[in-house]
C-alpha cells in the first residue's frame, strides 16, 4: 500500500513529504483519544501534546470517539492547528471505527492529506444539538433582551459550526453547502466514501 501525505506550507512541510509507514500510523500513535470528548480529554490531550513538542516528533493521533462536548473539541482542534503552524513538525490523524460528532471537529483540524481512516471507520456529521429551555419573566423589554441574547448565542454556534464544515471539506469534491445539507439529517460517511470524496488521504487496513 502506498501511503503518502503532506501538510500545506503553513504547517512547515511540502507536498512531497511522505507520511509515516503504515505500521507506525496504525500502531504507534503518540496521542490517543478513545472515548467521549470532554474537559478531561482536553487536559489529557494538552499533556500528551507537551510531550510530543518536547520530543521533537511529528504528531501522530489515533481518534476513536462517539463525540461529546463541542467546545472541548474546538479547543483540541485549535491546539492541533497551532502545532501545525508553529512547531515545524507534521500532524497526522488516523480515525478508527467511530469518528462521530465532536470528533469530526478534531479530525478536520488536520490537513486532508494527513487524515486517514481505517477500513471500518465511519464519520458522523450533524448539526450541533441544543438542549435548553427559555424562561421569560418580567418586563417585556427585559424578555426581549433575553431572547436576543439566546439568538446571538445560537447564531454564533451556527457560524462556528459552518467554519468546521468548511475546514473538513477544504480541497475535497464536497462543498460546504452540500455537507451542511447532509448534516441536517445526520450524515454518516463510510471510509471508502470519505476517500472518494477527497476528505481523507487514504483508507488503511
Amino acid at each position: 500500500m502506498n501511503i503518502a501525505g503532506n501538510v500545506p506550507p503553513s504547517g512547515g512541510t511540502t507536498p512531497t513529504d511522505p507520511a509515516p509507514e503504515l505500521a507506525r500510523l496504525l500502531f504507534e500513535p503518540n496521542i490517543s483519544i478513545n472515548g467521549p470528548i470532554g474537559q478531561d480529554t482536553v487536559t489529557f490531550f494538552l499533556g500528551r501534546l507537551e510531550e510530543v513538542r518536547r520530543s521533537g516528533q511529528d504528531m501522530l493521533m489515533e481518534l476513536n470517539t462517539i463525540g461529546g462536548d463541542a467546545d472541548a473539541a474546538r479547543r483540541i482542534a485549535l491546539e492541533i492547528r497551532l502545532f501545525r503552524r508553529h512547531s515545524g513538525r507534521r500532524a497526522y490523524c488516523v480515525g478508527k471505527t467511530q469518528v462521530y460528532s465532536a470528533g469530526v471537529t478534531i479530525f478536520a483540524a488536520f490537513d486532508r492529506h494527513c487524515r486517514f481512516l481505517t477500513e471500518d471507520a465511519v464519520l458522523l456529521v450533524h448539526e450541533r444539538r441544543m438542549d435548553t429551555s427559555l424562561a421569560l419573566s418580567g418586563p417585556m423589554r427585559s424578555c426581549i433582551q433575553i431572547v436576543r441574547e439566546e439568538l446571538a448565542l445560537l447564531e454564533t454556534a451556527e457560524q462556528l459550526e459552518m467554519e468546521g464544515f468548511r475546514e473538513l471539506v477544504n480541497g475535497s469534491s464536497l462543498t460546504t453547502e452540500e455537507l451542511y445539507r447532509r448534516a441536517t439529517n445526520n450524515c454518516y460517511i463510510h471510509a471508502e466514501d470519505a476517500c472518494r470524496l477527497g476528505l481523507v488521504a487514504e483508507v488503511l487496513g
